[in-house]
């Protein structure tokens, strides 16, 4: 089934990651991208002391994200990116690099989201960030080109809402 370029996107410990793993690798052509991968050193630097980053920090990681996405659609695959997009403005400049982009924002309870990034390892995200997180997310409008999905039960079963809502919203 034919799939928009997707934005896999959240707070930290809302499944991001491992949601677009699973949904490339269920989409034909679907190539799964890790946002996370296309930070500047500085950024990782920054959110590994604690430090929450910045719009000014962000802009030139948002434009790789939409670039990158855009450099696979154009060759033929269809791109899942776990980015964070956690603010409009930042989903708008990933559209201007990937007009057809659809993001898929991960609802996950604030409890759930501190029991999962308390229990992982070796991750450059500290727990500490989470309520800036919180804080910056801004929902989608209906306006934009997304849906919300209610993160719960295994990833499977989360990808395969996931997919229903797309191909609903499209």
């Amino acid at each position: 089934m034919p799939m928009p370029p997707l934005v896999i996107m959240g707070v930290s410990g809302s499944g991001k990651s491992t949601v677009a793993e699973h949904l490339a690798a269920r989409i034909d052509g679907g190539e799964y991208i890790d946002g996370d991968d296309l930070h500047p050193e500085s950024n990782v630097a920054k959110m590994s002391a604690g430090v929450p980053l910045d719009d000014v920090d962000r802009a030139p990681w948002l434009t790789a994200v939409g670039r990158a996405m855009a450099a696979s659609h154009a060759e033929g695959r269809t791109p899942v990116m776990a980015c964070s997009a956690l603010k409009r403005m930042y989903r708008q400049r990933i559209l201007a690099e990937e007009p057809e982009a659809f993001f898929v924002l991960l609802d996950v309870a604030r409890d759930e989201l501190v029991r999962r990034m308390h229990s992982r390892r070796g991750h450059f995200m500290p727990e500490s960030l989470l309520e800036s997180q919180l804080a910056t997310l801004e929902p989608l409008l209906g306006s934009e080109p997304g849906v919300t999905v209610p993160v719960q039960g295994p990833a499977p079963d989360v990808v395969e809402r996931v997919v229903a809502l797309v191909v609903a919203a499209r």
